[in-house]
């Protein structure tokens, strides 16, 4: 590879091309064979990664020369785009930081809930804008190839090629999914007035106290309220104001509303015992300081505005209100407070339903059972206009996701200019920004752990590791050292264009046949073929594991599912190659469509074609439909073979894996044909937990072990 007119930059060279604090840097490169691209190369102290425990793949080492890629999608949104906290709260993207809980999505039983989650990385970018338009009139700014979840899977904001193919894009009447633009508008704290605090205390003070109330009377003593001024409170409070049930959010609340309402005299109408209403007030003469008596708090105000009507709200969801599953429920049997809960509901514009039921040990009074209706949207809806101010009251947690004909697609255009954009890395993949879902970069954290940005440095910020080899000899002669199987390949590819450059790979097969250490490798690039011949010696000492995936052999089939990727021809002479050098190959013939390419005439073309490659084993893999993959994929089969979607409705109603009964049938039909053809071995047909073929990875054989990919 030409590698002229290349670019020592010096410590001037700024955030474009090095963050501030990176470990080990020698010098950063440009070449104009890279355009946009800076190489770091660093001295690292360890290369030998164990994988994490918690990981499906079945190998527990790595090794990895180069950290990030130049072909990866970017994934950003306008800086102003307000994200959903995971307390019913919102931010703009630009202003979030590592370690905050945002509202995320996963899939429970099938059916996709919110989730709260976590922010692990979070960067910027420069990119060209799209303005999206939903029907509702929300905007969103994003990349066009940013993406959204719609009823019909995730769609990029605008058409083009990505790695796995061309991308499917948002088009005029998608419907989105999402909580919608009603629970993002107003971000900001309610001000919490004086009328908010009385409604407030109000409502805390008369809803705290036993669900069911079968002990007439209000106990005086505790209560505090002098009941031949203001009658009933409609409360049971023989165990004392507050009852042991309220959380330290409340009770930290009432503590500052109560010494708030000793510093102010607060003018609101109250009853008066003659039955009619006047003007009063509160007597909380102005400077009293100390704790207001809980007397001057629990007065039903005349015509009570929406202020008090808030507070009041968040007074009664904080002592008596349930959310699960994304819905509120409170209940009470007090009559005359779930009147005015209802009354406070309708005042802020929230539907909802009064189920009424007797106590179950046959109280005297009944229970009646508020429910707040409309779903996610509703819930953040009423967090924004109340305000409650216990956390667990706020979690939209467990709430299924749906959408709304206020978010339907009403045009895509491009803004055609570059600018400033963010995004964010979750644990879930996703999260809400203005109303809808969208979706994030989950692998680019990983550039962080070599202190880079996870954003625009992903793409062309590449780390190598110019010491590989050195370093892992020295890591290999560890008396701690098991020989255990090394897998290269599962992160960033080992024989990326870089290294017809940087030649790092084959001291690095040296050090680990050196060892006596088995391997495997995994690329598409065929930079592999320069090292056959070192391969081949490595061979001959320790087991070594390659492999290459072959879906299909229809050119026409293999161009339109799989665009951008490498020819079946291409793969198949790979695999002749490393066979011409007297080495091993498995083949994962994988994906297998069903009902498309499982025929037993399919498979036995194929087959017989790998196995002319010189293939020594071969795994089958059935279809598997990822989150993300499933939704581009029925969308093509609607259009190229519509009468399917039926079909692969039944055999993948499970979620992700085809039907085990389909899984059993294709095993009986290939396990003749790999005999047939000498491919059995130890390839096998991959199981439910097997990875798509887009993210296989080689399994390192140990010795005497043929190699299999899963």
């Amino acid at each position: 590879m030409r590698w002229s007119g290349q670019q020592v930059l010096d410590d001037g060279i700024g955030a474009e091309a090095a963050l501030p604090g990176m470990r080990g840097l020698l010098r950063s490169v440009r070449t104009p064979e890279f355009a946009g691209t800076v190489f770091h190369e660093v001295e690292a102290k360890s290369v030998l990664n164990r994988v994490p425990g918690s990981s499906p793949v079945p190998f527990r080492w790595t090794v990895n020369p180069y950290r990030g890629c130049s072909h990866a999608c970017v994934y950003c949104l306008a800086g102003s785009t307000r994200v959903l906290l995971a307390d019913g709260r919102v931010r703009p993207i630009a202003q979030l930081r590592v370690g905050d809980a945002v509202m995320g999505t996963e899939v429970v039983g099938g059916q996709r809930r919110y989730v709260p989650t976590t922010v692990l990385a979070h960067w910027s970018t420069s990119k060209p804008a799209y303005r999206v338009r939903l029907a509702g009139g929300t905007e969103l700014v994003a990349s066009g190839e940013h993406r959204f979840l719609s009823d019909r899977g995730w769609r990029h904001v605008s058409g083009g090629w990505c790695r796995s193919g061309l991308r499917p894009r948002l088009r005029p009447g998608a419907g989105l999914l999402g909580p919608g633009p009603e629970a993002m508008t107003g971000w900001e704290q309610r001000p919490h007035t004086a009328a908010y605090r009385q409604g407030y205390l109000c409502g805390l003070v008369r809803a705290d106290g036993p669900v069911v109330d079968d002990v007439p009377g209000c106990g005086v003593d505790q209560c505090g309220v002098d009941h031949r001024e203001i009658g009933h409170c409609g409360v049971d409070h023989s165990g004392g104001f507050p009852s042991d049930h309220l959380e330290l959010e409340a009770l930290g609340r009432v503590h500052h509303f109560l010494a708030e309402a000793a510093q102010h005299v607060v003018e609101l109408p109250v009853a008066v015992p003659a039955g009619g209403w006047e003007p009063g007030r509160i007597a909380a003469p102005t400077g009293r300081g100390g704790i207001a008596p809980i007397t001057d708090v629990v007065r039903w105000p005349e015509n009570p505005g929406v202020d008090w009507n808030a507070g009041f709200l968040a007074g009664v969801v904080d002592a008596r209100g349930a959310v699960e599953g994304g819905e509120l429920r409170i209940r009470h049997t007090a009559p005359e407070i779930v009147r005015r809960v209802t009354s406070a509901l309708r005042r802020l514009g929230l539907r909802h339903t009064v189920h009424t039921e007797r106590h179950a040990e046959g109280g005297r009074r009944a229970v009646r059972t508020v429910r707040l209706l409309g779903g996610a949207g509703a819930l953040l809806r009423l967090v924004r206009l109340a305000d409650p101010a216990v956390g667990k009251l706020r979690d939209l947690g467990g709430a299924p996701v749906s959408g709304g004909a206020e978010l339907a697609v009403e045009s895509v255009q491009s803004l055609g200019v570059e600018m400033p954009m963010y995004d964010i890395t979750t644990g879930t993949g996703d999260f809400v920004a203005e109303g809808v879902i969208s979706h994030n970069c989950f692998a680019r954290n990983t550039h962080t752990y070599l202190e880079f940005d996870a954003g625009a440095d992903f793409d062309s910020q590449i780390v190598v590791k110019v010491n590989v080899a050195r370093v892992l000899e020295r890591e290999l002669r560890a008396p701690r050292w098991g020989r255990e199987p090394v897998a290269m390949g599962t992160n960033t590819d080992p024989y990326q264009r870089a290294e017809g450059r940087y030649r790092l790979m084959p001291g690095v097969i040296r050090a680990l046949a050196g060892s006596g250490t088995p391997f495997s490798l995994l690329t598409k690039g065929t930079v592999l073929s320069r090292d056959l011949p070192l391969i081949t010696a490595a061979a001959a000492d320790v087991p070594v594991g390659l492999g290459v995936s072959i879906a299909l052999v229809d050119r026409s089939l293999q161009s339109r599912l799989e665009p951008g990727t490498p020819s079946p021809a291409a793969r198949l002479d790979l695999v002749r190659r490393i066979s011409d050098a007297g080495l091993s190959c498995g083949v994962m013939v994988a994906p297998v469509l069903p009902l498309l390419t499982d025929s037993a005439e399919a498979l036995d073309a194929l087959l017989a074609q790998v196995k002319a490659a010189g293939a020594t084993g071969a795994t089958v893999l059935a279809l598997h439909l990822r989150p993300g993959t499933r939704e581009w994929f029925l969308d093509w089969l609607a259009r190229e073979h519509p009468t399917l979607v039926e079909p692969y409705a039944r055999l993948y109603r499970r979620g992700a894996y085809v039907d085990p009964a389909y899984r059993h049938a294709l095993a009986e039909r290939v396990a003749p044909l790999l005999r047939r053809h000498g491919l059995s071995g130890a390839a096998t047909i991959a199981r439910g937990h097997a990875r798509s073929a887009e993210h296989a990875t080689v399994t390192p054989p140990s010795s005497g072990e043929q190699l299999r990919l899963m």
